[in-house]
């Protein structure tokens, strides 16, 4: 790898090495009844996405953040992490005007649980605008969800490429229900009377009064198909009767071998990595070139490099970002394959000397990255100002001060990916000198 072990990013929560886009869905949201306006299959997809997108962000925050904090992301990576090909994008402008004032109860599987939130608004707040030509979405949630968004005591693990594929409301709303019982070892979901599934998989308000009959056969057996087919799930309808009269249903839940993408179904974008190549001034066009040519995995480890060596103020400015970025997933490949390695851009530092296996280089770095961190996190809030206007200067220097950068500057988020990064480098130069990252300190906080 062509950049210093001794000076790795700050971490931001990301899936490793061919792991799925997902949710950690909080028990307490898996089961959404909307109570004042239907909710489409779009919308409910794009909301899921707000909620992975906004559920990184707050794994990569030291606290939670202030409560009128605001979420961002490009609409159209927003689209395509649904699955969409961009073609909804009036409708989803709609729809997400719309979740500002659209209640919902959200309740959880497990038998006597309830509801746990009633009336709620999907969004607190939703914001559209123009940056460079693009359509950006800004959002808020309730403080509740912020709070079990960051941290769920109790999770089931939705996988964004798996919801692409389903085609109805039905479908994803009893998925996301089954999957919370895909490692039960009783491999039944609660039972519940039909009445609560009707209103669970329906996206009318008040739910679907017909007849449990019909509902099954113009809906859940569709849903059941689908599910079996597209998914890693395996399920089958359990009907509990009364006389002749179902009353209860419930679902057995198998875990079968994971389907691959079908042919078709493109993977999903991720819009985390989208935001973070926007940040650097890298259009998403050009960022769909690079997954194309390298792959998702290797652009967003590369992405990891070109953030640390953006902060370095003792390296000068990496003036193309796009360029740089390309040069280094070109320089990563085998020797043996297509293209013949280049030379290394000439700013990054040699690599510093391995160190023993108890002690890498690479965890050395780490921890004195977060002991500074923490001394960062302790300064009076207008001392740490400073270092925060000081790292917009350099940063603004380097032609990187972008509006992302000071939006979140502004909101206080100064601590995650690049500024962070910059703060660190900064107040850690300042404080210990220009090798404060070449050294153990024993002294320093843990």
């Amino acid at each position: 790898m062509p950049v210093p072990a001794a000076n790795p990013p700050i971490a931001t929560p990301r899936p490793s090495v061919g792991d799925a886009l997902e949710l950690r869905k909080p028990h307490e949201m898996i089961v959404m009844v909307p109570r004042s306006a239907r909710v489409t299959l779009t919308a409910r997809r794009i909301y899921t996405v707000l909620l992975q997108v906004s559920q990184a962000r707050l794994g990569s925050m030291e606290a939670m953040p202030l409560a009128d904090f605001m979420f961002e992301a490009p609409l159209a990576a927003v689209l395509r992490t649904t699955g969409s090909d961009g073609a909804d994008r009036t409708a989803a402008k709609r729809y997400l005007g719309e979740m500002r004032s659209l209640e919902v109860d959200w309740e959880s599987t497990a038998p006597g649980d309830g509801v746990k939130w009633r009336g709620f608004s999907m969004l607190s707040e939703v914001a559209l605008e123009v940056r460079r030509g693009e359509t950006w979405v800004s959002w808020s949630f309730p403080p509740s969800i912020m709070t079990a968004l960051r941290d769920p005591s109790r999770w089931a693990r939705i996988e964004l490429d798996v919801l692409a594929r389903l085609s109805t409301y039905a479908a994803i709303a009893l998925y996301e229900i089954c999957v919370r019982y895909r490692d039960n070892p009783g491999g039944v979901t609660s039972r519940k009377p039909v009445g609560w599934w009707t209103d669970a998989l329906s996206n009318m308000p008040g739910g679907d009064k017909r007849e449990w009959r019909k509902f099954k056969n113009e809906r859940v057996k569709e849903a059941v198909a689908e599910i079996n087919q597209e998914t890693d799930l395996e399920i089958e309808l359990i009907e509990h009767r009364q006389g002749r009269v179902v009353s209860e249903v419930q679902f057995a839940v198998r875990r079968r071998a994971k389907t691959t993408n079908p042919a078709g179904h493109e993977k999903p974008v991720d819009a985390n990595l989208v935001l973070r190549c926007e940040t650097l001034g890298i259009r998403e066009i050009k960022l769909d070139g690079l997954i194309k040519e390298f792959g998702e995995d290797r652009v967003r480890d590369q992405l990891d490099t070109l953030e640390r060596r953006a902060a370095k103020n003792s390296l000068r400015a990496v003036d193309n970002a796009y360029s740089y970025l390309r040069s280094l997933l070109r320089n990563e490949r085998d020797p043996q394959g297509e293209a013949a390695p280049e030379p290394a851009p000439p700013e990054i530092a040699p690599a510093t000397p391995s160190l023993p296996v108890a002690a890498s280089a690479e965890d050395l770095a780490g921890e004195r990255i977060r002991a500074m961190r923490k001394e960062i996190e302790a300064l009076d809030p207008a001392e740490r100002q400073v270092w925060v206007d000081r790292a917009l200067q350099s940063l603004a220097s380097k032609k990187l001060l972008t509006a992302i950068v000071s939006r979140r500057a502004s909101q206080g988020d100064v601590l995650h990916g690049m500024l962070g990064s910059m703060v660190v480098q900064t107040y850690a130069a300042a404080t210990y000198g220009p090798d404060w990252n070449a050294q153990v300190r024993p002294s320093s906080p843990v």
